[in-house]
């Protein structure tokens, strides 16, 4: 394998990863990426802030086309009026959409949680379902969404597609589908299902802090010599450095509330995403 560049992590060079060339081949290397990221990110977490299997399913439906800060400065207010998926569903449906107006797409959000929380007081008792699918029943809720309640509020391993976690997928060359629900069968097929909700969390974080969409800071990234698409982004260490975002660049993320253990408490400019 020929060097193309330097880690701008740890200032060494870097050789350019051949794809496995067998199934097993790739289980090894996706578990090795995956220990490498846990490495880089062991407080990786929801970064939705939530007390409950509630406020969580309701603030990651939210969530859809903005930044979780975003709904983390709104979720507050909203809970604070409507704590209960009883309190929710006879919500006044104008003064819910005030409320979530700064998330986008306010009314749509707004029918959205008034029928799963109508679909929760009607169906199941006012608790939120800890079986997939039974939350997938629910208005709104795909399982994206189940995966992420069922991991962290119930503990029931899940992995979460979203569209970091799809993106560098393909990158490691652990899918080629642009399916979610392909890429989350694909991908469950080379770790432990123990593995899935931390796996979900260490890749999200990669994805948002390093592995952007439209400009990798390959030149700064951690996990380099392990990626078979290193190259892709900006490999000069200096201007990669630059592109970092959150605790990477300077923030600690986009909780308000942030978990024991996390890096800090300020939350990053609304700017970032």
């Amino acid at each position: 394998m020929a060097t193309s560049g330097t880690d701008g992590a740890k200032g060494r060079p870097v050789k350019k990863v051949k794809p496995p060339q067998t199934h097993t081949g790739l289980v090894r290397q996706a578990r090795k990426i995956n220990r490498a990221l846990g490495e880089v990110y062991p407080y990786a977490h929801p970064e939705l802030d939530f007390r409950n299997p509630f406020e969580l399913l309701i603030a990651t439906v939210l969530s859809a086309q903005t930044t979780d800060l975003r709904v983390n400065q709104t979720t507050p207010a909203l809970f604070a009026k409507y704590p209960t998926p009883e309190d929710m569903a006879a919500a006044n449906p104008e003064e819910l959409e005030e409320i979530l107006r700064p998330t986008g797409f306010f009314r749509a959000k707004t029918k959205a949680v008034l029928g799963l929380s109508a679909a929760l007081r009607d169906n199941f008792g006012g608790e939120v379902p800890g079986r997939l699918e039974d939350l997938v029943t629910l208005p709104g809720v795909g399982r994206k969404t189940a995966n992420v309640v069922l991991g962290n509020a119930f503990g029931v391993p899940g992995i979460t597609v979203d569209t970091h976690f799809g993106r560098l997928s393909r990158r490691f060359g652990w899918t080629t589908s642009e399916d979610p629900d392909q890429v989350e069968r694909d991908v469950a097929g080379l770790f432990p299902k123990s593995d899935w909700t931390m796996l979900s969390h260490h890749v999200v974080f990669h994805g948002r802090r390093i592995c952007h969409a439209r400009k990798p800071a390959c030149g700064a990234c951690p996990i380099a010599q392990l990626c078979p698409s290193y190259g892709i982004g900006e490999m000069d260490p200096e201007k990669a450095e630059k592109l970092l975002k959150y605790e990477k660049g300077g923030f600690p993320g986009q909780r308000l509330n942030p978990p024991p253990g996390y890096p800090g408490k300020a939350a990053p400019p609304l700017g970032a995403s």
